[in-house]
């Protein structure tokens, strides 16, 4: 019961309760013991009346009103003159002399705590206005023991008081919690818990029943929330589906563009000029369409591995990138360089690596033999204290406006003719792997620019992952 919501609300309602009480305990015994004085007074002026109405009482009888009134004596000014009316045996000094004509509730209040903190036995005089104006002043001297009891009991009846009525009150707030807030809220989550055993099922979407403001509110964002999600997971299926049929499709004409490439590179050798001059083209047709069967289905295959983080000499692997690239320009004169320290090490993988690098480093090589003239092909690296930096620039002609708009996205952000916009996806995925980014930096007339950035702590992969 305690970890419940309902349970803690219960002992929370006692607790305050309980607090508010003994917050209004101070002033409750401190007007007690101001009526409980009060009223030794008024007791005290109608034994000196009794005495003014008969001056023959003897000692037996002013004895027995002095016991009554539970005062030691009594004084009483009348017409400017104080007049010792009843008189009694004290029995020892007078410890304090209280003046209840103009007391304030602080000086009550101070009054009280001190006669409750003080357990010995002590004589106080106590100053007061007669009844009904019967003089101008009465005085009573009078024992504490009697009255710091009777302000104790006072004390304790109260506090038995406060405690059941925060009882009472605690059950009753206890019962509207649970009906009004704790029972939609278990309904919520009683929803919550159907939906995630089947978000397909538009049926287990949540209906908006509650009453009270906030929770409606909170059952309309988790009704929106659940309808996009359900929504998404049905588009989901059918992409799935349908990435399942075109890897298949895919499969099957590969295949068969495989066997009509042997074809016509039998083609390729007839006498015919203008089978000579078509074969090429066709050539190229094909290779493209087999191209683009293959990123398919390499793309549909299961999502790239977590990278195995190893100490790589990126100096060597932008090397052998290079290198391999110089031997498929061919004719073109296209130059390469490279600006990486020779000690400069990253923490990646290497394989993973290498696959961004040559693809970025092939299509900027494809991008400048297109143009047919002469142009360079960088790479440069650096670090600082939070990452590692990597770029590769070309002067070719930069990058077409539909291209920069899907640059990152599969089958929309080709780069080249005929390309199936799958390779800069591919590397994103990749760096986005390590916790890090691949951007355009900058393109147009002079050239491209790509930039890779590696995270050197876990705080900067994650933020660059997000």
């Amino acid at each position: 019961m305690l970890r419940s919501l309902s349970g803690r609300f219960l002992i929370l309602t006692i607790l305050f309760v309980m607090l508010a009480e003994i917050m209004i305990l101070v002033p409750s015994v401190a007007r007690f013991r101001q009526d409980y004085l009060l009223s030794r007074l008024e007791r005290a002026q109608i034994a000196s009346l009794a005495l003014l109405a008969n001056d023959m009482i003897d000692a037996d009888v002013e004895e027995e009103l002095l016991r009554n009134a539970e005062v030691f004596n009594v004084v009483l000014r009348r017409d400017e003159a104080r007049q010792l009316m009843l008189a009694s045996p004290v029995p020892g000094p007078v410890a304090r002399t209280f003046d209840l004509r103009d007391a304030g509730p602080w000086v009550l209040m101070r009054d009280a705590i001190l006669r409750l903190a003080d357990p010995e036995p002590r004589v106080i005089r106590v100053f007061g206005n007669p009844v009904r104006e019967a003089g101008l002043l009465i005085e009573i001297t009078m024992g504490t023991s009697a009255l710091r009891t009777a302000m104790i009991d006072y004390g304790w009846r109260i506090l038995g008081l406060s405690f059941v009525i925060s009882a009472i009150t605690s059950v009753f707030l206890f019962l509207a919690v649970r009906a009004l807030l704790v029972r939609p809220i278990k309904r919520v989550i009683e929803q919550m818990q159907s939906y995630a055993a089947m978000p397909e099922d538009a049926r287990r979407i949540i209906e908006p029943t509650a009453g009270i403001t906030e929770l409606r509110e909170a059952e309309q964002a988790l009704k929106s929330l659940e309808t996009e999600l359900t929504g998404a997971l049905r588009q989901k299926d059918r992409l799935a589906q349908l990435g399942g049929a075109v890897a298949k499709i895919s499969h099957d004409l590969r295949n068969i563009l495989t066997s009509a490439q042997l074809f016509v590179d039998r083609i390729e050798k007839s006498e015919d000029p203008t089978v000579r001059r078509l074969a090429p083209k066709l050539v190229n047709s094909i290779t493209r369409a087999v191209n683009l069967c293959e990123s398919t289905l390499a793309f549909g295959r299961a999502e790239e591995p977590a990278p195995r983080l190893t100490i790589v000499h990126l100096a060597e692997l932008a090397g052998d990138v290079i290198d391999g690239e110089r031997l498929a320009v061919g004719d073109a004169d296209v130059s390469f360089s490279e600006d990486i320290p020779a000690t400069l090490t990253v923490r990646a993988d290497a394989e993973q690596l290498h696959r961004v690098l040559l693809n970025l480093v092939r299509n900027a090589r494809q991008a400048v033999v297109a143009t047919g003239r002469p142009g360079e092909i960088s790479v440069a690296a650096d670090e600082d204290e939070k990452a590692w930096r990597i770029w590769v620039t070309d002067t070719g002609p930069g990058l077409p406006p539909k291209a920069r708009e899907n640059l990152f996205t599969p089958f929309h952000g080709g780069t080249r003719r005929g390309g199936a916009g799958l390779g800069l996806a591919i590397s994103a995925e990749l760096i986005r792997g390590h916790g890090g980014q691949l951007l355009l930096e900058r393109t147009g007339d002079e050239g491209t620019r790509f930039r890779i950035e590696l995270p050197k702590t876990v705080v900067a992969m994650d933020e660059a992952a997000e």
